[in-house]
């Protein structure tokens, strides 16, 4: 796991920042939805498809470690990476770079716990998991 890396790049938009054009931290995380969501796409089975099945994915745990700022109106790139997959939760890894520079901003991990539609934790099931694994 882990040895395989799906690349999103985004642009700061102006309502991503602060007064100074810096981005605000809780933004990071939002990009690591969407470097995760397409991620979870390009695996074959897109989030909307995982809710039609009765599977929703809560974040559990995250961590992050910023590195250095993104201004408004740079692009960034999250390249997110699985690096677990467990019988009811999987654990993403996130980087956030400057696409001009390659500079990192950002380091992050989620942890995402598989809910049934009470919000009682279960199983990932078995061909969501392996379609993941295989991705």
């Amino acid at each position: 796991m882990g040895d395989r890396t799906h690349v999103t790049e985004l642009r700061v938009r102006y309502a991503e920042t602060d007064q100074m054009g810096v981005v605000y931290h809780a933004n990071y995380l939002v990009w690591c939805e969407a470097g995760r969501t397409e991620y979870i796409r390009a695996a074959g089975t897109p989030y909307a498809q995982l809710e039609h099945e009765g599977v929703a994915l809560a974040v559990v745990d995250v961590t992050m470690r910023c590195h250095a700022p993104a201004h408004y109106d740079e692009i960034v790139r999250v390249e997110t990476s699985l690096s677990s997959v467990k019988s009811r939760t999987l654990t993403f890894d996130y980087v956030i770079t400057r696409a001009e520079t390659g500079q990192r901003l950002v380091s992050a991990q989620t942890v995402l716990a598989s809910i049934d539609r009470n919000g009682r934790i279960t199983s990932i099931p078995p061909g969501v998991r392996d379609r993941l694994e295989q991705a």
